[in-house]
């Protein structure tokens, strides 16, 4: 919930190597008030089965920069037999996939103002992702 003096934030993560969101990764959360203020860590959460974080940290008054940072080593790790959105996909990738992830985390700053509402979903897959604003 945003109020006209603090802006909020949320997350999800698609993994595109299989079409599915990407359950269980860790996110934390970090903001900072000015460019050269100092980053406060917030805590944070991990994404559920639809790959949504939904009790991130509200961030405090005066925040215009906010930080993400996704622990997605731990995520590519995952045996696929326990991890159904990858179990389908794993039968057609190579063999050493899971030992090959080029990017083990993930940061994403971005500047916040006042107010707004900050939906950044997060495009995955073991070698390369991206992200934007969304709604």
């Amino acid at each position: 919930m945003s109020t006209d003096t603090t802006a909020s934030v949320s997350t999800h993560i698609l993994d595109t190597s299989v079409g599915s969101p990407a359950r269980g990764v860790a996110v934390r959360l970090a903001a900072r008030a000015g460019r050269d203020g100092d980053w406060q860590a917030l805590g944070g959460s991990a994404t559920d089965a639809d790959g949504r974080c939904k009790d991130l940290p509200a961030l405090p008054e005066g925040t215009t920069h906010v930080r993400l940072d996704f622990e997605v080593e731990r995520y590519f790790e995952q045996d696929p037999a326990t991890t159904p959105q990858r179990a389908d996909a794993q039968q057609d990738a190579p063999a050493n996939r899971d030992s090959e992830t080029f990017f083990p985390e993930v940061t994403v700053t971005f500047a916040v103002r006042p107010g707004e509402h900050y939906h950044v979903p997060l495009l995955l897959n073991p070698f390369g992702y991206s992200v934007y604003r969304g709604s």
